[in-house]
């Protein structure tokens, strides 16, 4: 999907948002086609379609009663309302005109967003492609760096969507690794891959215990952008679970209808990888690091067992109680491993509980930790900025008092109750830092289309990840 700036229109399929009633009269609209906006938007019509034959007016007047998040929240919605019409009648191009720079740019988002397909599988893809190819948009104060932010931006959702979608059989453990170096040799990130032999000497238990049900060797993949002029003077470290596909080990999930969609399991990993492409696509001027642990994680004659005892890589030792709750031990690694940069703050993402999806839903991600409430805060105000909101849970020290184990420093599984939270309190057993857990697996991947979100992987991370890194520098 190409973004451009124009100043002026060159297009015969125009979309105007609309701050005012009023400004109807400024259109270049028949009287007729007035007349029946008007009437439209007396009826509450919140798009309105104008069918020129020679192409297409689309009037978009998003409510504003909710303040201003929820507004821009709803033009992204309406793009995405906008590519299906686009789509429906094969239009390849649009142009999206505003008064306001925002508005413009949140209707190109939701635009832009909802023409990703995964077709990568399909021999023969006609039909299945959207037509849209480009959309130029038109505002007074947009300039073309607000345009490339956002193309960027997309070009990472999309590359974060399609690693979450590729299936186990195109997308292990060492071709994830393979995927971030590529990501990095094109946006200039510098990435070392550790691979078998190496984690092995680092005795990094966590995942090599969760690996050694797999026939495919584990990774870890350490992504670098640091570029001159920084803002900040220790790295902010984000960190994210990579587990490439989920049986739930010795511990199998209960149905085969439960492990379809377990390719989904390294969303975090992918996420995190995303928004650091990002950063480096727009030349943010931060210090950031992305640490990402994969595996597989399989019931094979060697796999590890309830019951088992393993020493991390911290040194701390756990007694595995489900081997189903094997993200928690790759992750608490790669989280130990981070201590080495002296971070400044460390945010991992991660598909790691049921229980937060169960909790928010495909709406919320859930967020807790050790950082500061003002650190928290940004955190959240960038969620409700791009709409991946982060719901902070309770942290308090008695659920962590659920994972004292009779035989180990701790086991890797509480009780039913709070597991989301368990979780977290597990992972706090490996930081030393300042650091934030956001468990997104309600939202990382979907069995129905949702807005711009799409069916299937979403990429949630990114945008939220990245909102929050640019409110550093700005």
């Amino acid at each position: 999907m190409e973004l451009k700036r124009q100043n002026e229109y060159d297009s015969n399929n125009l979309v105007y948002i609309l701050k005012e009633v009023s400004e109807l009269a400024l259109l270049p609209l028949s009287e007729k086609e007035k007349k029946y906006a008007q009437k439209r938007l007396e009826d509450k019509s919140e798009l309105i379609s104008i069918n020129r034959m020679d192409g297409w007016i689309f009037l978009v007047a998003p409510k504003r009663d909710k303040g201003e998040e929820v507004f821009f929240e709803q033009c992204r919605k309406k793009g995405s309302e906008l590519a299906i019409l686009a789509s429906g009648e094969k239009l390849e191009e649009l142009g999206i005109s505003g008064t306001e720079t925002q508005a413009v740019l949140a209707v190109a988002e939701g635009v832009a967003l909802s023409a990703y397909r995964f077709l990568n599988h399909f021999t023969d893809k006609k039909g299945k492609e959207t037509s849209l190819q480009s959309l130029s948009l038109i505002a007074e104060n947009l300039n073309d760096a607000d345009v490339t932010e956002l193309a960027n931006l997309v070009k990472s959702v999309y590359k974060t969507r399609d690693l979450v979608n590729e299936p186990l059989s195109h997308m292990n453990a060492e071709r994830l690794a393979a995927s971030f170096q590529e990501m990095g040799n094109e946006a200039g990130i510098t990435v070392d891959i550790l691979h078998k032999q190496k984690i092995e000497s680092l005795k990094m238990g966590g995942l090599l215990a969760v690996n050694k049900g797999s026939v495919d060797p584990p990774t870890l993949t350490i992504m670098e952008w640091k570029p001159e002029n920084l803002v900040n003077e220790k790295p902010i470290v984000l960190v994210g679970k990579g587990v490439v596909y989920d049986t739930g080990g010795m511990s199998l999930k209960p149905t085969p209808n439960s492990m379809d969609y377990m390719k989904s399991d390294m969303a975090g990993g992918a996420a995190v990888g995303g928004a650091i492409y990002a950063a480096a696509l727009n030349r943010l001027p931060l210090h950031i690091i992305a640490l990402v642990p994969a595996t597989d994680n399989r019931p094979d004659g060697n796999a590890y067992v309830p019951g088992d005892v393993i020493t991390m890589y911290s040194g701390k030792t756990v007694e595995v109680l489900n081997t189903d709750a094997e993200g928690r031990l790759l992750l608490a690694d790669a989280l130990s491993y981070a201590k080495k940069f002296e971070p400044e703050l460390v945010i991992d993402a991660a598909t790691l509980t049921g229980s937060a999806a169960v909790a928010l839903g495909q709406y919320g991600v859930a967020g807790m930790g050790t950082a500061k409430a003002e650190v928290f805060q940004e955190l959240q105000k960038a969620g409700h900025e791009v709409y991946e909101r982060v719901v902070e849970f309770p942290f308090w020290d008695e659920y962590g008092e659920l994972l004292k184990s009779d035989i180990a420093d701790l086991k890797n599984l509480g009780p039913r109750e709070a597991g989301m939270i368990t979780a977290g309190k597990f992972l706090e057993n490996f930081v030393d830092y300042p650091w934030i857990h956001l468990d997104i697996a309600g939202a990382a991947f979907l069995m129905q289309p949702d807005s711009y979100r799409g069916k299937g992987a979403t990429g949630t991370g990114v945008r939220l990840l990245y909102r929050f890194l640019k409110n550093m520098v700005d």
